[in-house]
């Protein structure tokens, strides 16, 4: 390209962040100093002042490598596009490739699917992420650009994300929990509300459903720190239904994982603005969960209505 008007006087990193393909100070950085970005033919330094005329020219870091290998993963496709996928992810699956988990994730699922995007190449595509025993649904790229375009959709907020969650006691009919999380300093396997490094989390609830001694809630997601839903819900004394790092050790409903599903996830589409609903019914296990729940809360309705002699 060459510099016009508007970018004389601009510094090189701040006019190369701003182009489409960059999207970022950061990256435009990293380009510069891998000696990718040329003004007039030679590289020059990031914070050089551009001057009309010159021309600009940018080649952007190739794809990194992956050596991740397809493999057969349960899923579900639930919108599918040249841009993106909207997966449903069954409980027990993994997102993408971590410490002890090398293969089997959802990412070795997707890979037939021509996902791409993003700097990690063990996590190609992945905007957000799913708990390993959390089902539902996650949107995932399928190229740089919409990558980057659905990364920043999700830091401004664009992306709605709704749960459907069981969980412990009687709440008011709806509640917002605003309170940072951040690493257990105990149990690092944990996360906790009482640190002091604590990034910003908020989290909105709201009852669907009065089960007696449990309550049906959907949480829409503000913001998406690690084990969010579950942190902030034991924080207020409701943890979720069958959760074995932040439950209580009562009745689960035959549950062996947390009642905790990604029901519905709404946004802007990346490239055409339209707007784009996904939803994703109960799963199986936990549609009997629900069924229990709700049996129990009738028979002690009906126990507490029987008349005492």
């Amino acid at each position: 390209m060459v510099i016009g008007p508007d970018e004389q006087g601009r510094r090189l990193d701040a006019v190369v962040g701003g182009l489409e393909p960059v999207g970022s100070r950061a990256e435009a950085q990293r380009l510069i100093e891998s000696g990718r970005v040329l003004v007039d033919g030679v590289v020059v330094a990031k914070r050089h002042l551009m001057a009309a005329g010159e021309r600009l020219e940018v080649r952007p870091a190739p794809p990194p490598l992956s050596e991740l290998v397809p493999e057969s993963v349960p899923m579900t496709v639930r919108y599918e596009d040249e841009h993106l996928l909207v997966v449903d992810k069954p409980a027990g699956v993994v997102t993408h490739p971590s410490a002890g988990h090398a293969g089997g994730t959802l990412v070795h699922g997707l890979l037939a699917h021509a996902i791409a995007g993003g700097a990690d190449p063990t996590r190609p595509g992945i905007v957000h992420r799913l708990d390993r025993d959390t089902s539902g649904l996650l949107v995932v790229a399928r190229s740089e650009r919409a990558h980057r375009r659905l990364q920043r959709m999700l830091r401004d907020r664009l992306i709605e994300r709704h749960y459907t969650v069981l969980v412990h006691g009687r709440t008011p009919p709806a509640l917002t929990v605003d309170r940072p999380i951040g690493r257990d300093r105990k149990v690092r396997t944990r996360q906790a509300i009482d640190v002091v490094d604590g990034r910003e989390a908020v989290t909105h609830l709201r009852l669907l459903e009065p089960l007696g001694r449990v309550s049906l809630l959907e949480a829409r997601l503000e913001t998406g720190r690690t084990h969010q839903i579950r942190v902030h819900l034991e924080s207020v004394g409701h943890p979720v239904v069958g959760d074995r790092v932040y439950g209580r050790r009562e009745e689960t409903l035959g549950l062996d994982r947390q009642f905790l599903h990604a029901a519905r996830l709404a946004f802007p589409h990346p490239e055409t603005d339209e707007p784009i609903e996904v939803l994703s019914p109960l799963p199986h296990d936990l549609q009997l969960a629900l069924a229990r729940a709700r049996r129990q809360a009738d028979e002690h309705a009906a126990g507490e209505r029987r008349p005492r002699r």
